[in-house]
């Protein structure tokens, strides 16, 4: 399995990610020069299946990589060559961007891929319990306590409707906010309510977890803060201030 991203690598992907987008002025503008690209392609997981037993079985794990991921990815392939997009020329992230200017296939297997290639890296296997530095700073000085912002998350997820994810934003202001989206939405679409830099983002559909929690998705979010990787959280802050 490939290693998540190093602080270098991550940076050297933000400088590419600047050259290629060439974001639109009402998309995000003050991160234009700082974004992290992903690519059109599903990348390896950074992990094994059982890597985060027990907060995610292995089994949910192995089929929400290989089947519904895997899906969106390939749906995704298929909705960019029936409308005759460039992938070679257009930033994955330009295309959420522009996200109201395609079809509702585009956008959901679009959204779909994003939000998982960032999920998978969102979590490791030995977490480091909370962040430092300056995203500790900034989350304590936007919600007071890093245990305000975790239950302010943490409502956002659990209180969702139906399936949607929960996210970490920074503005265009360059100012640390919470919320969520529905079905496979994110903050870098232009039909979204809530834009910004999507920093961390918690998958709260059913097949997320339904093999070991059922119907308590409660008990899925407040174990997840046991593998989030606040280091990959941290230096797409860090890129982006």
């Amino acid at each position: 399995m490939a290693n998540p991203l190093s602080r270098r690598a991550f940076i050297s992907n933000t400088g590419k990610a600047a050259a290629a987008i060439g974001l639109s002025a009402t998309v995000l503008p003050a991160f234009a020069d700082t974004r992290a690209a992903f690519a059109y392609t599903q990348a390896p997981l950074p992990y094994g299946y059982n890597a985060l037993e027990p907060v995610i079985d292995a089994m949910t794990m192995e089929i929400h990589y290989t089947k519904h991921a895997a899906a969106y990815t390939k749906n995704l392939a298929d909705a960019c060559v029936a409308e005759k997009v460039n992938t070679n020329a257009v930033a994955l992230e330009q295309l959420l961007g522009t996200i109201s200017k395609y079809s509702a296939k585009m956008r959901n297997n679009g959204g779909g891929h994003y939000n998982h290639e960032l999920f998978w890296q969102c979590m490791q296997p030995s977490a480091n319990g909370k962040p430092s530095g300056k995203l500790a700073a900034a989350i304590d000085s936007s919600f007071g306590s890093f245990e305000a912002f975790k239950t302010q998350f943490s409502d956002a997820a659990k209180n969702r409707f139906g399936s949607g994810w929960a996210w970490l934003v920074l503005n265009n202001d360059k100012k640390l906010i919470i919320g969520s989206t529905p079905n496979q939405d994110n903050p870098l679409m232009d039909v979204s309510e809530l834009k910004g830099l999507p920093l961390l983002g918690l998958d709260v559909w059913e097949h997320a977890y339904y093999l070991k929690y059922q119907n308590k998705r409660a008990d899925y979010v407040t174990n997840w803060w046991n593998v989030v990787n606040w280091n990959y959280v941290q230096q797409r802050f860090e890129a982006a201030i």
